[in-house]
C-alpha cells in the first residue's frame, strides 16, 4: 500500500483537533473551577505541539493509516489537573472529565452542520456517487476535501466522546461515575483506575468493546444526521 501524503492530512487535521480541543475543555474547566495547574504549565493552549504525545497523537494513527484501519484513533497528552486547588474537588471533577467530551460532541455538531451546508453535492462526493462542482481559482476542487474532513470529523468526535464516557477509570466516564456515584460505590471504583488501561485493552481484544459502544456511536450519528444533515 503506497502511503498517500494528500488522504493522510484528509485524517490528521480532524484528528489534532479533536484530540487538542478535547484536552483544552479540561484545562478551561479546571481553571474557571479554580484550579490553573494546566495555564501555569502553558497546557491551556489550543497549540497542538503543546498537546502531542508521541505514542497516542503519532505512533497509533500512523499505524493505523498505513494498515488501512477503517478509522484513525488517537489521543493527546493528558490536561494536568490538581483536583485538591478546585473549589468543590467532589462536584468540579464531574464537570472537568465531561468538559473534554462534551467538546467532542460540538465539534461532531458543528462539522456535520458544516457538512449539511455544503449541500446534496456534498453527499454525492462523500458516497463516490458524485463529482464537486464548488471550485475556486484555476479550477481548484474546494468542496471534496472540506466535505471529506468535516465527515471524518463527525466519526472521530463521536467516537472520541462515547469512548471516552465508558465509565471505567481513569477514562473521564469514570471519573464522572466516581464524582456522581453514593461515596462507597465511588471509592470501590475508584480503585479500579490502575487496571483501567487493561481492562480496555482486553473489552478491545475481545470484541466487548465494540459491543458496548458500536450501538452508541450509531444512535448518536443518527441523530447529527437527523438535526444537522
Amino acid at each position: 500500500m503506497s502511503f498517500d501524503i494528500a488522504s493522510a492530512l484528509l485524517w490528521v487535521f480532524p484528528l489534532l483537533l479533536a484530540v487538542v480541543c478535547h484536552e483544552w475543555a479540561h484545562g478551561y474547566a479546571a481553571y474557571r473551577l479554580g484550579d490553573n495547574t494546566a495555564a501555569s504549565m502553558g497546557r491551556l493552549t489550543l497549540n497542538p505541539i503543546a498537546h502531542v504525545d508521541p505514542m497516542g497523537t503519532i505512533l497509533i494513527p500512523g499505524l493505523l493509516f498505513i494498515t488501512g484501519a477503517p478509522f484513525l484513533f488517537g489521543y493527546a497528552k493528558p490536561v494536568p489537573v490538581s483536583w485538591n486547588r478546585l473549589r468543590n474537588p467532589m462536584r468540579d471533577m464531574v464537570y472537568v472529565a465531561a468538559a473534554g467530551p462534551a467538546m467532542n460532541l460540538v465539534l461532531a455538531a458543528v462539522s456535520a452542520l458544516l457538512l449539511g451546508l455544503l449541500g446534496p453535492k456534498a453527499m454525492a462526493v462523500l458516497s463516490g456517487h458524485g463529482s464537486a462542482s464548488m471550485t475556486g481559482p484555476g479550477g481548484i476542487d474546494m468542496i471534496t476535501p472540506v466535505a471529506i474532513m468535516c465527515a471524518r470529523s463527525v466519526m472521530i468526535n463521536v467516537v472520541l466522546a462515547v469512548f471516552n464516557l465508558l465509565p471505567i477509570p481513569p477514562l473521564d466516564g469514570g471519573r464522572v461515575a466516581v464524582g456522581l456515584l453514593p461515596r462507597q460505590w465511588a471509592y470501590t471504583l475508584a480503585r479500579v483506575e490502575p487496571y483501567g488501561f487493561l481492562i480496555v485493552v482486553a473489552l478491545l481484544m475481545s470484541g466487548g468493546l465494540s459491543m458496548l459502544i458500536t450501538p452508541v456511536i450509531g444512535a448518536v450519528l443518527s441523530l447529527l444526521d437527523l438535526f444537522f444533515i
